[in-house]
């Protein structure tokens, strides 16, 4: 008889219970509706739908597509949007609509490296202007209803300085003082973007600086072991993966497996693979509709490929994609076979 399972420890965010400490990270351009409940079907505790812009959220109050495409399903929650901006005004109505839509959690975003985003003095941005990062949380957290959590997501600061430092923990001590449930910490600085080694020290010393309160670890999780690895050496309560779950939404499921002491489970069969990619699809096509869906899912497809005995294959047929009726085509011809399936190549790094 095998040893019985070791308890996965749930995650509160605030009055928030979510099951487990695996949550999908905000990913623009990914982490919709149809990427979220593929998630959560295989093992995500909780997910976080892409940044969007404080105005762009206002505007879509208005009615039209923007707000089809902001509404979350009976069956998501509990899920949380990621918000980011430059105004402190702008942030308040927003985060009040998203709520109204249906979000349970409002995170807001001091972390996007990118250039467009820093120059339009947003993201990344406001780890450098504390003053202006701690009014966006007060007027935020002021406007919602004591039961709605507001969380942020950082990196380590702007770069390697003792000025950028402080300014992180300035606006970090001021969050928590002023009601928030958790922060997301990126290991990396803006500066570094996504080039260099993730510190796993950083997280470590953030979590024993902040005592009970709510950590979540991001940076570099890609594979199973790793993510274990995270939680267990750098004391965080909770990971916030996000690269690492496009086109492998198993990541969660074989993650839980060796929290519990359990065998890392075989990678999923190309007819486990078939499954979910259509339900992926389907989910997408409900949302973006049929001539939208295609396009949109060739991304992800690319990143499936990885899990196929014939990756290379399979990528380029699904770059090939056009429409809807190349996509089955893809499915019917490289999925009919039900065979073993694959890691990615990178999933044995970091064990």
């Amino acid at each position: 008889m095998s040893d019985p399972a070791i308890p996965v420890p749930r995650l509160r965010l605030g009055p928030v219970e979510i099951s487990n400490p695996l949550t999908q990270a905000p990913l623009s351009g990914y982490s919709d509706g149809a990427m979220r409940a593929v998630a959560r079907r295989l093992g995500a505790g909780y997910t976080v739908g892409e940044v969007v812009l404080d105005r762009f959220v206002v505007e879509s109050s208005r009615g039209g597509k923007g707000e089809k495409l902001l509404r979350i399903g009976d069956d998501e929650h509990p899920c949380g949007v990621q918000l980011m901006g430059s105004r402190s005004e702008d942030f308040p109505p927003a985060a009040l609509h998203l709520v109204e839509l249906g979000y349970d959690v409002i995170d807001l975003n001091f972390a996007c490296p990118v250039r467009k985003v820093l120059g339009r003095q947003r993201g990344g941005f406001l780890l450098g202007q504390p003053d202006t990062a701690l009014e966006i949380i007060t007027r935020v957290r002021e406007t919602l209803p004591p039961h709605v959590p507001v969380t942020i997501k950082l990196r380590r600061g702007l770069d390697d300085t003792t000025a950028s430092l402080d300014a992180f923990y300035t606006i970090l001590d001021g969050a928590m003082a002023r009601g928030v449930a958790a922060v997301t910490v990126h290991g990396r600085t803006v500066e570094q973007r996504y080039h260099g080694p993730t510190s796993w020290e950083f997280l470590a010393e953030v979590k024993g600086h902040l005592g009970d309160r709510i950590v979540l670890g991001s940076g570099d999780l890609f594979t199973p072991r790793i993510c274990a690895r995270m939680l267990c050496e750098t004391g965080v309560d909770g990971l916030s993966i996000a690269r690492g779950a496009i086109g492998n939404p198993w990541i969660f499921q074989q993650t839980l497996a060796l929290l519990e002491d359990r065998p890392l489970p075989p990678p999923p069969s190309t007819h486990e693979q078939r499954d979910v990619i259509a339900e992926h699809y389907r989910r997408c096509e409900a949302i973006f509709g049929p001539s939208r869906a295609g396009r949109r899912m060739r991304k992800f497809g690319i990143r499936y490929a990885e899990l196929h005995p014939c990756p290379e294959e399979v990528r380029a047929a699904f770059i090939a994609v056009r429409g809807p009726a190349d996509w089955q085509a893809v499915l019917a011809c490289w999925y009919a076979d039900d065979r073993p399936g694959r890691y990615p190549r990178s999933t044995f790094v970091g064990k």
